[in-house]
């Protein structure tokens, strides 16, 4: 049980990163599209950016989600 407890944290702290790598890309792309680009390569930046926003909360939820709702094995 031990083993599968460490993979299943490991698998979680992989998840919580790639959440954080997506936000974090998110956000550049949001601020570089509303203060530097302009027309339309604003408006893609912003919506690429909002959709690895949305991408990064949905991973980082599926990862708390796994970790709060596990199933318990020693039932």
């Amino acid at each position: 049980m031990a083993g599968n407890e460490a993979n299943r944290a490991a698998t979680r702290r992989r998840h919580q990163l790639w959440a954080g790598v997506l936000a974090l890309v998110g956000l550049v792309l949001l601020i570089i599209g509303v203060t530097v680009a302009d027309g339309v390569a604003a408006w893609v930046e912003v919506v690429v950016a909002i959709l690895l926003l949305v991408t990064s909360y949905i991973v980082q939820h599926l990862a708390r989600r796994e970790t709060v709702y596990r199933h318990d094995e020693r039932r």
